[in-house]
């Protein structure tokens, strides 16, 4: 029997790449994201390239708290289970502080923190239930470090880190795993001139490394891990006029 994953944000960037790493490795898949006609095409594509395995999709946008339930509910019964869950819907934002806009800040915590939580609350109503299952929740770099310019995306995540340790030190009796991935720079569709960034890597090799981390059932995982690891704990010592610079 093929395994099932779900995977939110899905509609285009590192989503669409973890779809498509999927599909390569036999998964039958469920897709939400708010782009409905992107989902829609991406089933098309893989149903063409993977004829024997199951493309689903729902509309979902995890700002719409209460919502989110319902939606993972769905797929679940669409696709009779879920084994895998990839929390992964998320927004970045530049913004300066002082300088009044303070609905970017509140857009990126919404969705980055908010969403993700009703994410993951709900796919462990499912995994409860079920007795078994797989939660990933997609943080980043930006969690151990907070980079000047995008301090709402950098506490965003850190909050998102030390809510999914919680959540997998609360499960640790039951048949539920939970892993956290903190990416470095990936290029996407969504992400402009990132190769101003160093150490950036392309998507699907993003999505391969993240889907071999959770094959091996990690607790947490940074990708790449080089240098990342290493800039872990380089990054935490730096003075903050360099890090200024650097970005």
């Amino acid at each position: 029997m093929s395994q099932r994953i779900v995977i939110t944000g899905a509609s285009s960037g590192i989503g669409a790449a973890l779809a498509w790493e999927y599909a390569g490795r036999g998964y039958d898949i469920g897709l939400c994201a708010r782009r409905a006609e992107n989902m829609e095409v991406l089933c098309t594509e893989l149903h063409a390239r993977y004829p024997s395995q199951q493309f689903i999709y729902e509309t979902l946008d995890v700002n719409n708290l209460e919502s989110v339930a319902p939606v993972l509910k769905t797929l679940a019964a669409r696709l009779g289970s879920i084994d895998v869950l990839i929390a992964n819907a998320g927004v970045t934002g530049v913004r300066r502080t002082g300088n009044g806009k303070l609905d970017i800040d509140v857009g990126i915590i919404q969705t980055n923190l908010l969403g993700a939580i009703a994410t993951i609350d709900a796919a462990i109503a499912i995994f409860r239930e079920q007795d078994r299952g797989h939660l990933v929740g997609i943080s980043s770099f930006s969690a151990f470090r907070g980079i000047p310019g995008s301090a709402a995306y950098s506490a965003s995540k850190a909050a998102l880190s030390n809510y999914l340790e919680a959540v997998r030190t609360e499960l640790h009796k039951k048949n539920i795993q939970v892993t956290t991935i903190h990416p470095g720079f990936i290029k996407t569709d969504l992400a402009d001139n990132m190769e101003r960034f160093p150490f950036v890597i392309e998507a699907p090799k993003a999505a391969r490394l993240m889907a071999e981390a959770i094959r091996k059932r990690k607790k947490e995982a940074t990708v790449p891990a080089w240098p990342w690891n290493f800039l872990r704990i380089l990054m935490k010592k730096m003075p903050d006029s360099v890090v200024a610079k650097m970005f």
